[in-house]
C-alpha cells in the first residue's frame, strides 16, 4: 500500500439519505493501477477545512468489478471531514486521496459454492455492500444473507442499492431490515441486535453449520457481541470478519497506568521511513510513537488512529512498547513485531520502528 496522496477529482455526489453523501472519484487512467482495490476495502481522504489539513478513512461502497470508486461519509455531530463532505464539497472539486487500503474481506472463489451472512448498522453498510456484491456477481453458486440495524427507514443508507440487488439475485439474497425507532410488525425486526436475537436468527433463518464467512461492521459493542455470539457456537475464528467504524479509543485508564509506572522515563526514539530515518525524545508512557512523531515534523501515513485501519502499522525493530487497542493486527503479525504505531506507548530507553518493513 502506498502512503502517497493523490489529487482526485469528485465526479458526482448523491445523497442516499439526508445525512449520507456517496462521493465518486474520477481516477486517471494512469493511476488506475495504484487505485485498484478488494470489496470491503477502504480509501483515506484528506482535504484542507478551516485552514487544518484533516484526513479520515471511508469504506469503498463499490464494487471493483464496476470500475467505480465510490465511498459513503455519513454526517457526525462535530465531524470536521463528514460535515465538510455533505455541506461543503462539489462535484468538480478536487480531494487528495491515498491508495485502497484495507483487510476486510476474503477473496473471490468462483470453483466453490458458499453462503456468506453480514451483519451492518447504520454507515457500516458501505463496505459490507461493496462485498455482497461482489461475491454475488463473481461467484455463481453464492447466496448472501444480509442483517441491517438503523433508527428508521429513512436513514438506511444504500436502499435503492440494496434492492436492486436483491431483485437481481432474488434466489441467492436477503436482507433483514431492522429498526431501532419505527415500528415493525416483526419483533426480531424491532430494536437493536441482541444476544436473543441472534440465537432466534440461528434456529429460524440460518443454520451456523452451513455458513462459510460471516462478515460484520458498525459500532464496537454490536461488533465484539457478535464476535462473542459465534465464537461461543464454535465458529472457526478465521470465518469471522469484522470492521469497526467507531471505537471506544485508547483505554484512558490503561494509559494513565503506563504513564504513571515509567514517569521520569526517556525514551530514545528511531523512525525508519521511505529510506530515511529521524531520531527524538519522548517520556516513557506518554504519547504513543504516531503522535510523538507528528509532534517532531514526521510525515507518516495514518487515518483513524483509533487501532482499527491499520495504516500507522509497522515493526517494532528494537525496544518494547504498551499496545493499548488492536483491532487491526493479525496474530502472526503482532508475533512477527509489528505494531500499530497509534496505539504504541513507548516504554522503553530505546525504540526503533521501521515503516518500511
Amino acid at each position: 500500500m502506498s502512503d502517497k496522496f493523490h489529487k482526485l477529482k469528485v465526479s458526482e455526489i448523491e445523497k442516499s439519505t439526508p445525512d449520507c453523501s456517496i462521493i465518486s472519484f474520477d481516477v486517471p487512467q494512469e493511476l488506475q493501477g495504484q487505485f485498484a482495490f478488494k470489496q470491503g476495502q477502504y480509501l483515506t481522504l484528506q482535504a484542507k477545512i478551516n485552514g487544518e489539513e484533516v484526513r479520515r478513512s471511508y469504506s469503498l461502497c463499490s464494487s471493483p468489478l464496476d470500475n467505480e470508486w465510490k465511498v459513503g461519509i455519513k454526517k457526525i455531530e462535530e465531524g470536521k471531514f463528514s460535515t465538510f463532505a455533505n455541506e461543503v464539497l462539489k462535484v468538480g472539486e478536487e480531494l487528495e486521496v491515498m491508495p485502497p487500503n484495507g483487510k476486510f474481506f476474503v477473496e473471490v472463489d468462483k470453483s466453490k459454492q458458499k453462503n456468506y451472512v453480514a451483519f451492518a448498522a447504520g454507515s457500516g453498510i458501505t463496505p459490507i455492500f461493496s462485498i455482497i456484491k461482489t461475491h454475488l456477481l463473481a461467484e455463481p453458486n453464492a447466496t448472501f444473507k444480509l442483517f441491517y440495524i438503523n433508527p428508521t427507514v429513512v436513514s438506511i443508507i444504500l436502499k435503492e442499492e440494496l434492492e436492486a440487488l436483491k431483485n437481481q439475485f432474488m434466489s441467492r439474497f436477503e436482507v433483514f431490515y431492522f429498526l431501532t425507532q419505527e415500528h415493525r410488525n416483526v419483533p426480531l425486526l424491532k430494536g437493536r441486535l441482541s444476544e436473543e436475537k441472534m440465537e432466534i436468527i440461528f434456529k429460524t433463518v440460518c443454520d451456523v453449520n452451513q455458513i462459510d464467512e460471516y462478515f460484520s461492521c458498525g459500532p464496537e459493542p454490536m461488533i465484539l457481541m457478535i464476535r462473542d455470539f459465534l465464537l461461543k457456537k464454535e465458529v472457526a475464528k478465521e470465518k469471522i470478519h469484522f470492521e469497526l467504524f467507531t471505537t471506544a479509543g485508547s483505554n484512558v485508564e490503561a494509559k494513565k497506568k503506563v504513564a504513571q509506572t515509567f514517569k521520569g522515563k526517556v525514551a530514545d526514539v528511531t523512525i525508519l521511513e521511505g529510506g530515511k530515518s529521524m531520531n527524538f525524545k519522548v517520556e516513557q508512557g506518554s504519547d504513543n510513537i504516531l503522535d510523538a512523531a507528528l509532534k517532531n515534523a514526521a510525515d507518516l501515513p495514518f487515518a483513524c488512529k483509533g487501532g482499527v485501519c491499520c495504516t500507522c502499522r509497522a515493526k517494532l525493530i528494537e525496544g518494547n512498547v504498551e499496545v493499548l487497542v488492536n483491532y487491526g493486527l493479525e496474530e502472526e503479525e503482532i508475533e512477527q513485531g509489528y505494531i500499530l504505531t497509534c496505539q504504541a506507548i513507548p516504554t522503553s530507553e530505546k525504540i526503533v520502528v521501521d515503516f518500511d518493513s
